[in-house]
């Protein structure tokens, strides 16, 4: 079975993504950086690995409901 894609909270409405930050020996291990926008839905996901970056507060945030 595999693990749903990571979901990361935010207070930035631009986030980078290089699909590393958790991963020892960092970037060669991931993909290249990219930078995503969360829209008016309150989440954005990264087409490489699928992370999810969801705005505090915001219409996807779990916590704020």
């Amino acid at each position: 079975m595999t693990k749903p894609p990571e979901t990361i909270l935010t207070d930035s409405h631009r986030v980078s993504c290089d699909g590393a930050t958790d991963i020892p020996g960092g970037a060669a291990l991931g993909h290249p950086r990219v930078w995503l926008e969360i829209d008016e839905r309150g989440y954005t996901e990264c087409g490489y690995c699928d992370r999810r970056f969801v705005l505090k507060g915001g219409p996807a945030d779990q916590q704020a409901a």
